[in-house]
């Protein structure tokens, strides 16, 4: 046997993550599309919006879900509580600032855990909150015993962190890693972080504490999944992401793009861990929610993902899915599709709907309507059901031996569309 047949088509081969620090397969998502993704410019979650999304995160398998910090405003406050009184199976965190006040707040919802934050660079702590780094240890101190006190979980993020001063950063880690947080934080606020630069400080981090490493990355320059992943083979254990990638500016690691990544890395690891049938419900329950569209080419559920056009894609495709899908639709709850209406159409795909309809065309039959539709769709493209009103008509012609003539007296698309 060959050693192609037994080998995964969803894995590369080239450069897979193999480090004894990586988590790629062992990591926890928490899901912020109830905190991150509230501020983005078009967001407004009702209390029945925040259950129904929090329902459907819980049935997807998303390990935590974060929420607005109650400190926000009294109908956050309450819609914490109101999360919380679900039961779900996902633990229940809320996002707040590092200060006595929102942390005492916090605990009186309920939530499983507290996210506690304050900004460490330069930038944050002259414009934002203007403390000193020792100020930031003494109040981190104060909050986090007091969180830890009451039973709950603690993470403790910086702010900026790829802005800040790596040795402040590194000394304040191991300062709040000794308190026994449960989790660290690393957040690339501003999107300006490269894999190679996560890679590295994650590196670092994982040497110095002993707790998990979450990491939270925003998507100014596109690196938002990488990062994440980047992440992960560095020793990171926790991710962010939010449906959609909604959040601030251009948001956070969408749930479905780092699921797509992740699933390419360990297919059946993510598969056992996630219910992947979900994800386009949930997609749909918040773009709805938001005012936007789920975009064409999103990762999964954009319904150019699986749709194959070129010929010789198409060829390929129809033989063995896995030349030119990375990802199996059918494991998310989805189909590929492949259009044959276009000037680029190859004869394969023709004759894959010849079979699909069952009609008794031969090779040579779907060759000269391929050649047919590739001279039609120089005018414009047809649609599947004009191809296939001419196939039929091809192949009832075909009875009384007339089939030659249906080409020949066919000029443009809107003959057939006029049948």
């Amino acid at each position: 046997m060959s050693s192609t047949a037994t080998r995964d088509p969803s894995r590369s081969s080239i450069g897979s993550a193999s480090s004894y620090l990586s988590n790629v397969s062992n990591f926890k998502i928490i899901e912020s599309t109830l905190r991150e993704g509230e501020q983005f410019a078009n967001a407004f979650f009702t209390t029945e919006k925040k259950i129904e999304i929090a329902k459907a995160l819980d049935e997807f398998g998303v390990e935590y879900l974060e929420l607005t910090s109650p400190a926000a405003s009294t109908q956050s406050y309450n819609d914490c509580k109101a999360i919380v009184g679900l039961g779900l199976k996902a633990k229940i965190l809320t996002h707040v600032r590092c200060h006595m006040d929102d942390a005492k707040l916090a605990v009186q919802t309920g939530v499983d855990g507290l996210d506690v934050v304050i900004g460490t660079s330069s930038y944050l702590r002259e414009f934002s909150h203007g403390k000193d780094m020792q100020y930031i240890i003494d109040t981190a101190t104060e909050v986090i015993n007091y969180v830890k006190g009451e039973g709950l979980e603690v993470r403790f993020s910086s702010e900026d962190s790829f802005r800040s001063d790596i040795v402040d950063l590194l000394n304040l880690y191991r300062a709040v890693d000794k308190l026994g947080v449960n989790r660290v934080g690393i957040a690339d606020t501003v999107g300006c972080a490269s894999p190679d630069q996560v890679a590295e400080l994650v590196r670092t981090l994982r040497a110095i504490v002993s707790c998990d490493i979450e990491c939270h990355f925003h998507n100014d320059t596109g690196c938002a999944i990488a990062n994440a992943y980047a992440a992960l083979q560095n020793g990171a254990t926790h991710v962010d992401t939010s449906v959609l990638g909604i959040g601030e500016r251009n948001g956070i690691p969408p749930l479905g793009g780092f699921i797509a990544r992740m699933y390419a890395a360990d297919k059946e690891y993510v598969k056992a861990k996630y219910n992947l049938g979900k994800l386009r419900d949930i997609e749909n329950i918040v773009a709805d929610a938001v005012g936007v569209s789920v975009p064409f080419n999103n990762y999964i559920t954009g319904y150019c993902a699986f749709t194959h056009k070129a010929g010789i894609h198409a060829k390929a495709i129809l033989n063995n899915p896995s030349t030119y899908e990375i990802l199996r639709p059918e494991d998310f709850g989805m189909t590929r599709y492949v259009a044959i209406g276009h000037r680029l159409t190859g004869w394969n795909a023709v004759k894959n709907r010849v079979e699909q309809l069952g009609l008794p065309l031969t090779d040579a039959d779907c060759k000269q309507i391929t050649n047919k539709i590739k001279n039609l769709a120089d005018i414009r493209p047809l649609s599947l059901d004009d191809v296939d009103k001419l196939l039929r008509k091809y192949g009832q012609a075909k009875e009384d031996n007339s089939h030659h003539a249906i080409l020949e007296n066919i000029d443009t698309p809107d003959q057939i569309t006029e049948w």
